[in-house]
């Protein structure tokens, strides 16, 4: 048995190392695991739009490595013969950054914080006291991720559940469940060769499907399918070799197809689904989810990490008051604040999932971004948080930082 600790965290990405620091810096004891091995890869569309930049430089968590990201100064979107140019306002930028990269530079300033790390470490189920009515978690039984017998039990007095989409915690707990639809997998992957690449980002949408493309560090280009199996697209007999998955969608569209002409893949790609997991509140004493693991976005807006990110904050700040009060309310408090800060955001991504999910949506939106482009930047405004980055609700580290 190792030694009790104030806060455990299970999960090693932006949410699970961001509540991490933080309580760290508060003055509590943390220790952090996850299942890798760091730096490792992770598939992630690897931006950082202006909200979520906004929201590392606001918690004083911006890695060194940002100064190395690529500046995307906005979003090119296209759809059905249309496409527009949408650049972020008032000089507020996005980032590229290799989720790599990204992760262990935060990984980094959370052990500068004082956070215990360990790595290769597989979360098998929560520690359970308090009986049937009212279960508390007080920790977590682990084991070596390299296959290896043996499990330890790790406990504390919070256990901050930030390990994934797939969350062992959440699911095995019975917090977490695949929906029946929308029934959507991600194809990521990096490319050589790529044409004409600009400092926009890239989301082009057709009726069933869409596919991101971004320039990253290194010259390579990030390139992302989000398809559903079965929804009457060219890729359905495709999924089983995701290299012929991206090369027919990047051949679909005569346009992008000509820049795609010369692409090769650097490396072999990621295939990631079903995407889709309903949460429902959690209300177990001892435990706190944050991150993919409280709900997991559809990438196409681009959310993501600034969900994680702000998520992890949420989670931190219940984390103090639960060590220093006690767990009544705690778990109220944080409810609202999620929907304070999410609500609105996750309406705004379902909605433009259903336009995706249809073509002939897909092409009234079309017909209504040629008609008023406006609209259309003023969505993409929206989807990158723009509304919350180089403002007051940033707050003076943030403006000093930009």
């Amino acid at each position: 048995m190792t030694e009790p600790v104030d806060v455990l965290v299970a999960g090693a990405g932006p949410a699970g190392t961001v509540a991490a620091t933080l309580l760290a810096r508060a003055g509590a004891s943390v220790r952090l695991v996850d299942r890798a091995r760091f730096p490792r890869d992770k598939l992630c569309g690897d931006t950082l739009n202006p909200g979520a930049l906004a929201a590392l430089r606001q918690l004083a968590l911006a890695p060194p490595g940002l100064a190395r990201g690529l500046r995307l100064e906005g979003m090119r979107v296209s759809g059905s013969g249309v496409s527009v140019d949408c650049r972020y306002p008032r000089g507020l930028y996005g980032v590229a950054i290799l989720r790599r990269d990204l992760d262990q530079g935060l990984l980094e300033i959370a052990c500068a914080a004082g956070v215990q790390f360990e790595e290769r470490v597989s979360v098998r189920r929560a520690i359970l006291e308090g009986g049937p009515r009212r279960p508390r978690v007080a920790g977590l039984v682990v084991a070596p991720a390299d296959g290896r017998s043996g499990e330890t039990p790790m406990r504390a007095r919070v256990t901050i559940a930030a390990d994934g989409r797939r969350s062992t915690l959440a699911f095995g707990l019975g917090l977490a469940r695949h929906p029946a639809a929308p029934r959507r997998w991600a194809v990521g992957g990096y490319f050589d060769g790529v044409a004409g690449l600009s400092s926009l980002g890239e989301m082009h949408i057709r009726g069933g499907y869409y596919l991101g493309m971004a320039p990253v560090p290194g010259g390579l280009t990030n390139v992302c399918l989000v398809a559903s199996p079965g929804g009457g697209t060219a890729f359905d007999r495709r999924f089983g070799d995701p290299v012929d998955l991206l090369r027919t969608a990047m051949a679909i569209d005569p346009a992008i197809a000509l820049r795609c002409a010369a692409a090769r893949p650097a490396g072999r790609p990621v295939v990631l689904g079903p995407l889709a997991v309903d949460v429902r509140a959690a209300a177990i004493d001892g435990l706190l989810l944050a991150g993919d693991a409280a709900g997991f976005i559809d990438p196409m807006t681009g959310d993501g990490l600034g969900f994680a990110i702000r998520g992890g904050e949420l989670a931190a700040r219940a984390a103090v008051e639960a060590l220093s009060s006690g767990w009544d309310g705690v778990h109220r408090r944080l409810a609202a604040r999620r929907r304070r800060r999410f609500a609105a955001k996750r309406g705004f991504n379902r909605s433009l999932r259903t336009i995706v999910g249809s073509p002939a949506a897909v092409q009234a939106a079309a017909w209504g971004a040629m008609l008023a482009p406006s609209a259309l930047r003023f969505v993409i405004r929206i989807a990158g948080d723009t509304w919350a980055a180089g403002d007051a609700v940033c707050g003076p580290a943030a403006r000093e930082a930009w």
